[in-house]
């Protein structure tokens, strides 16, 4: 998508940084997520539908190597998921492997203490990436900083850049059914969020669809 002044958007310039960096680094691929104090806000871009359906299992397990660089700012390298400490990442770690993944590689996209996101890096093969292959991640992760900080996340028209915009239009879902899920069962927002999480996980469906039935007016049981 390109913004009507004619410059590419934010999404459109991120995929296009996600695509070049699965290229040179011959890796599954790569995602960029929106963070904030939250949680995930949602991947903004991805080189292919695989990597972007594979970073969402991040949000929807509230838990993964973008929370945790997020977190530290600072890279969080994960050569081999099925060798990650037990109880670390229970969720998206079996969830991810299910999915193909052999290693993560998250690098924070900051400035200063101020982090905007997450990079992703995915391979389908255990092993670290060399020095060189972390060093092109580093740039790239600080290429999409710049491209969220130059001010291109608002079109000509004053607007959101569309993409982005649908991302956090989603959120919004996430969290009205989040306050609905309070109400219904008298927990605050952290269990209610963990027990949305817990009964998608559990069924095998999108936290985002979740939202959607709890809004049209499915009640979660009590033990979920």
């Amino acid at each position: 998508m390109s913004a009507p002044d004619g410059r590419n958007g934010v999404a459109d310039l991120l995929q296009q940084l996600c695509r070049t960096l699965t290229t040179d680094l011959a890796v599954m691929g790569v995602a960029v997520n929106l963070m904030s104090i939250a949680g995930s806000d949602g991947v903004v871009a991805a080189s292919d539908d695989r990597s972007r359906d594979v970073d969402e299992i991040q949000f929807a397990t509230g838990e993964g190597p973008c929370h945790d660089a997020y977190a530290a700012r600072r890279p969080v390298l994960t050569p081999d998921l099925r060798s990650v400490t037990h109880g670390r990442w229970p969720g998206y770690s079996s969830a991810a492997i299910e999915s193909g993944v052999a290693g993560v590689f998250a690098f924070p996209l900051h400035v200063g203490a101020v982090v905007l996101g997450v990079l992703d890096v995915y391979t389908d093969q255990p092993g670290s990436l060399s020095q060189e292959q972390v060093a092109a991640a580093l740039t790239t992760a600080q290429r999409a900083t710049e491209i969220l900080l130059d001010g291109n996340l608002v079109t000509a028209s004053g607007r959101l850049d569309r993409d982005l915009s649908t991302v956090l239009d989603h959120r919004v879902e996430i969290y009205q059914a989040q306050g609905m899920v309070v109400v219904d069962l008298g927990v605050d927002l952290a269990e209610a969020l963990a027990r949305m999480r817990a009964h998608a996980f559990g069924n095998e469906i999108p936290l985002l669809d979740l939202a959607r039935d709890i809004i049209a007016g499915l009640v979660l049981p009590v033990d979920a």
